[in-house]
């Protein structure tokens, strides 16, 4: 019976060079009945050349180890077969510190879930057990007060600040927003200011994340 349970377990491994944070992450994992912690590795390139590669079902990776590493190892992480399905371990971004701009950039990139090496266990066990369950997760203190609790639109878009809107959650940059649309980049700002004003919200970053909550890509959780 033991047995069956432990092999229900989603299997986590993690990307961290601080062995105590590892013990403490091990020691509450132990005390789940729907998790378990693997194998630790050094780096994302040790985790993708271990035996344990495949059988990991969430990979935590620490954002100290550097975002350039994180978004290489979102772009090449493996796939594994299990069953009949080919599938890919939901990664967790952790950090001490993580910005709006790397958050979004992370989550674009395939990332799940992102927290802070702060959260209390409630929360970083939230966050594991929603991407554990296929959802994508972060934690709303990362992004400041970029993303409000309740930020409903206003007024209505027009249609072209619509257009821009979803070339910002895209992660176009103003001049490739002109590009695309066929405007100028001074009327990019002008319909940024609109939108800003219109939605409450502040900030590209701001604006993008709050885009995909709204259409329920990512769950937005406090601490």
């Amino acid at each position: 019976m033991n047995m069956d349970t432990s092999r229900a377990k989603h299997v986590v491994s993690i990307c961290e060079t601080q062995p105590i944070t590892v013990k403490g992450l091990r020691h509450l994992l132990d005390e789940t009945d729907d998790l378990v912690l693997g194998d630790c590795h050094n780096s994302p390139a040790e985790w993708m050349m271990s035996g344990s590669a495949e059988s990991t079902d969430l990979l935590i990776i620490d954002k100290g180890l550097g975002a350039h590493l994180v978004l290489e190892a979102l772009n090449r992480l493996p796939a594994a077969r299990k069953g009949q399905t080919i599938t890919r371990p939901g990664v967790v971004v952790w950090g001490l510190s993580i910005t709006e701009a790397e958050a979004l950039r992370f989550l674009q990139s395939g990332a799940r879930g992102i927290v802070r090496k702060s959260a209390d266990v409630g929360s970083l066990l939230a966050c594991l057990r929603a991407v554990a369950g296929g959802r994508s997760w972060m934690q709303d203190s990362v992004f400041r007060e970029a993303v409000p609790p309740e930020s409903p639109v206003r007024s209505e878009l027009t249609a072209r600040e619509q257009q821009v809107m979803e070339l910002v959650e895209q992660g176009y940059k103003n001049r490739e927003i002109a590009q695309e649309l066929g405007i100028r980049p001074g009327t990019v700002k002008i319909h940024l200011k609109h939108i800003f004003e219109k939605t409450g919200v502040h900030g590209r970053h701001g604006l993008a994340l709050n885009g995909l909550r709204q259409k329920g890509v990512i769950t937005l959780m406090s601490q």
